[in-house]
């Protein structure tokens, strides 16, 4: 049987690459490793084309996270991220402590970003805020619950 580890890297599509990399950068600490395409000369110039689909590489700790756009009639018709449809409920990622959850929950209502209310699941020993992307595309945010022992 075979162990996977750690998600490498997501890439989300999305209907307006500049609107996303700012969430995901303003609100969720990530940085830009890649968001442009080298010369039309440099030998990697066609791979990069084709591995980036229009759309940019962000990075936060080990996670890559692509953002690349959607098709123009999806675009056009307004179509937005629908956790009931088959394929991706949400993604989840993990932070160092509830008060940085706390911190994140402060960003969205200045920023104007949906998001819930900071929970405790105590039989999954974490703290949990669902937040939504500018394209409604659901996240969860984890961090472990401090015991006492």
């Amino acid at each position: 049987m075979t162990a996977v580890g750690p998600v490498h890297h997501l890439r989300l599509t999305v209907t307006d690459v500049a609107r996303a990399r700012e969430f995901y950068t303003r609100v969720l600490g990530f940085s830009v490793a890649v968001d442009t395409l080298p010369p039309k000369d440099d030998p990697d110039y066609w791979l990069m084309v084709y591995n980036l689909q229009g759309g940019i590489v962000l990075t936060n700790g080990q996670l890559q996270l692509g953002l690349r756009p959607c098709d123009d009639p999806r675009r056009r018709a307004g179509d937005r991220f629908d956790p009931l449809r088959v394929g991706l409920d949400h993604v989840s990622f993990s932070v160092g402590s509830r008060a940085e959850l706390a911190e994140i929950r402060d960003r969205c209502a200045a920023e104007g970003y949906e998001h819930g209310e900071l929970a405790e699941l105590e039989p999954f020993g974490i703290a949990v805020l669902s937040v939504t992307d500018p394209d409604g595309i659901q996240l969860e945010l984890t961090a472990p619950l401090e015991r006492e022992d």
